[in-house]
């Protein structure tokens, strides 16, 4: 591979991101690809804080657009630090979450719309879009059911409402980039999830 590949993965809280990020790192060390993982919020030193602040201090009060901003705030850090060089130096960029998210989550389920994140997006990454994004899609209880967090973060704690809202919005991105963004069934086993992923993954190498 000459250039970089861009490949995140989205989806409600449940939805297994993280044990299909670890099937996919296992199939690139297979085949001796070399990438590199980052999430979102996260990434970099500065973006972890921002984390730290959206998820944890629940004492601390946050706006929907103050949250936003704080979400693309940490974005720009973690492009300009790490998602664009490793993008650079030719290898697969695995993202956990990136502005799909901020969509779902922010204009969906703060109710914050569409346009505003569109703007962000449009100065903080005007050029870039992932080659691939995973949704993984499943009814929103299921997926609060699956969490069982004993101490859940400042989203986590949200209503069933938000949650519809979040997985709504998901799939409205989703039909509005249906090349990019590739809805996968997180109600099936493990193996089949990791299977259907692995397959949307070869079939962009190929066309790369």
């Amino acid at each position: 591979m000459t250039t970089g590949t861009f490949i995140t993965l989205e989806g409600g809280e449940g939805a297994g991101k993280t044990t299909l990020l670890l099937h996919i790192t296992s199939w690139l060390i297979q085949r001796q690809i070399k990438f590199i993982t980052t999430r979102e919020p996260g990434g970099t030193r500065l973006a972890e804080q921002v984390r730290n602040i959206l998820l944890h201090q629940q004492e601390l009060p946050v706006t929907p657009q103050a949250e936003l901003l704080l979400m693309f705030a940490a974005r720009a850090q973690n492009l300009a630090e790490t998602i664009r060089p490793a993008l650079a130096a030719g290898r697969v960029v695995l993202c956990d979450r990136f502005t799909d998210a901020s969509f779902a989550y922010q204009g969906g389920g703060r109710k914050l719309g569409s346009a505003m994140v569109a703007q962000l997006e449009a100065v903080v990454h005007p050029d870039l879009q992932p080659d691939l994004t995973l949704l993984l899609d499943l009814p929103a209880a299921t997926g609060m059911a699956r969490k069982h967090a004993d101490q859940p973060d400042r989203i986590e704690s949200e209503q069933a409402a938000f949650f519809q809202r979040v997985r709504d919005a998901y799939l409205q991105r989703a039909a509005e980039a249906p090349g990019r963004i590739k809805i996968i069934n997180a109600e099936q086993t493990e193996k089949k999830v990791a299977s259907s992923a692995i397959e949307h993954i070869e079939k962009l190498f190929k066309s790369k």
